[in-house]
């Protein structure tokens, strides 16, 4: 039997990187297409053809949920993975694709997902997404995160990295992703946790008090975080049981 190496959604095709739960039916075949805006999944290109004819729920077509960001062509959803539960578990499905790391997809309820999409003339087509627990009691902001393969090396999961931090400083609570993370994740957060530094140092160049509790209030960066980053700098040493910013 053939196994599924490959998913066609828009204009693109793409290799998948690692197995996906979706029906046996579709597993066995080489390719499945996926529909860009409501990710239906179809054995055939027949099929996606048929339901792209259909009037979509949205006009123009779009997520569910709330557009809660917007600049240039680029819009974030807010999506309720207890109000959209299929769409939120086609999104899962879709990400295994390109994700070692095991994720969720049947339990969404406990789960907002912040979808990117580019605005084309036909709608809002997806690029990426976050997942953030509804209550995390270890200050989590991220869950997963992905970018699909097309739209990588773009500087989106920068972006939504950056979001995932704008929505801890609008809940007044600093957050932190989810643990473990991947040599990847590490990268890519080791990255944003410097800019954000270096950005706050400064913005208070001329200020003769600096503290790591500020800059997390400030960042929405958890302070652990910041201190093995501001350590990974050589920017802070520990004196007399304290953390001293150079």
């Amino acid at each position: 039997s053939q196994a599924l190496s490959a998913v066609v959604i828009g204009s693109y095709k793409i290799p998948a990187w690692y197995m996906s739960p979706y029906p046996q039916e579709l597993v066995q075949r080489e390719t499945i297409f996926i529909c860009e805006f409501c990710l239906q999944y179809f054995a055939t290109a027949n099929q996606l053809t048929r339901h792209a004819l259909r009037p979509h729920r949205f006009h123009p077509p779009h997520p569910p949920g709330a557009e809660i960001y917007r600049a240039g062509n680029l819009a974030v959803w807010e999506v309720d993975g207890a109000v959209e539960k299929v769409y939120c578990q086609n999104l899962c499905l879709l990400s295994k694709l390109f994700l070692s790391t095991k994720t969720l997809y049947t339990d969404v309820e406990p789960f907002w997902f912040y979808v990117l999409t580019e605005w084309t003339e036909h709608g809002a087509r997806i690029v990426g997404y976050f997942s953030k627990e509804k209550q995390s009691f270890l200050n989590y902001n991220l869950s997963c995160i992905m970018t699909l393969p097309q739209h990588q090396r773009k500087g989106y999961g920068k972006l939504m990295i950056e979001f995932s931090y704008l929505l801890s400083i609008r809940e007044g609570v600093p957050g932190s992703p989810e643990k473990p993370l991947s040599d990847l994740g590490l990268l890519s957060y080791r990255s944003y946790w410097r800019e954000a530094i270096v950005r706050y140092l400064h913005e208070r160049k001329n200020s003769s008090h600096v503290s790591v509790r500020d800059m997390s209030e400030t960042t929405g960066i958890l302070d652990t975080d910041l201190i093995s980053t501001l350590q990974y700098l050589g920017f802070i040493k520990q004196w007399r049981s304290q953390y001293v910013i150079l």
